[in-house]
């Protein structure tokens, strides 16, 4: 392997994993695509990567490790699912490799790349949440940055069509880990997140809706700014992520609260954020912006790492 490159892996040749490779092939960046891992011998994704010359194997992680290279590798990308993922990181944790981790898992800190990377730059594992939590996460954060928010509530619509065996699989790991994110790294009090599979046909884009509750009155305008901001970052690596509406504001005095179930009268701010989600269509669909925003954050994360790595101390971290 060339010094002048970061190898990375990835494990998991289903859609995420074959978008990512094909992403990785096409970006101009330091890494350079050293083995493709499957467990299905048949799948699109290793057979693609034969076509592309990048090496495979379909024996899951155990080939990973067999292969004569496997040493020259600095970074993993796991994207196959949570409970495949404790595995494969108790068997990677003590060998000298970076592991991306694209399920929702969570072992390592959380990670959306515009918000807190450089707090995790150094990270051995770092989680990249969910989709539904790299399209929210900057929202939240954004108005936190301008006003302090108590409460921040997500709603994820995606096409049952982009939802695949290990996204159906991870359902409830999605919420409660979107969710977490939404306090971790956006800086909300509290939170919830909620996802739904439409299987309206033709497929809809990926839309994402953000509540955050702010106590008394804010600056309209900084966090109007703030969030403006944080979607012209975003969209450096996910073009198509936009703002569908202008930021919308409603006021809630004493004569007239809001009621919250689980605490009662609310006296404040709503924000509310509506986004869209267009995939670039590198492989998957351009309604499959739900997959696409996570393999384009795991991108360009690693790519950060990778010159972050090969800048302070070699190629090796």
């Amino acid at each position: 392997m060339s010094n002048e490159r970061y190898p990375v892996a990835i494990i998991g040749s289903g859609n995420i994993g074959t978008d990512l490779m094909i992403k990785v092939l096409r970006s101009e960046g330091p890494l350079q695509m050293a083995a493709m891992i499957g467990i299905d011998p048949g799948s699109d994704g290793l057979a693609r990567a034969k076509r592309l010359g990048a090496p495979t194997s379909s024996e899951g992680i155990e080939g990973l490790l067999a292969m004569p290279h496997f040493d020259d590798i600095r970074l993993v990308f796991d994207a196959t699912s949570a409970s495949a993922h404790v595995k494969h990181w108790n068997m990677l944790r003590d060998k000298d490799v970076r592991v991306l981790d694209l399920t929702p898992a969570a072992i390592g800190p959380f990670c959306v790349p515009v918000v807190n990377l450089d707090d995790h730059i150094d990270a051995p594992n770092l989680n990249m949440v969910t989709c539904g939590g790299q399209a929210t996460v900057p929202i939240v954060a954004a108005v936190n940055n301008a006003a302090l928010v108590s409460y921040a509530e997500i709603v994820s619509s995606i096409s049952s069509k982009s939802a695949g065996p290990g996204t159906r699989a991870n359902i409830d790991e999605f919420t409660e880990t979107t969710a977490t994110a939404l306090k971790v790294v956006g800086g909300a009090q509290r939170s919830k997140a909620v996802i739904i599979l439409n299987p309206a046909d033709p497929p809809i884009l990926m839309r994402n809706t953000v509540y955050c509750l702010v106590e008394g009155d804010c600056d309209h305008e900084a966090v109007s700014a703030s969030i403006a901001e944080m979607v012209e970052r975003v969209t450096r690596y996910v073009p198509g992520y936009k703002l569908t509406k202008p930021v919308q504001f409603e006021t809630f005095d004493a004569d007239r609260p809001l009621h919250i179930p689980e605490t009662g009268k609310f006296i404040g701010t709503r924000v509310t954020v509506m986004l869209q989600v267009t995939g670039a269509a590198h492989y998957l669909p351009a309604y499959a912006g739900n997959l696409d925003i996570m393999t384009s954050a795991a991108l360009a994360t690693a790519e950060r790492i990778a010159a972050h790595s090969m800048t302070t101390v070699g190629v090796r971290k």
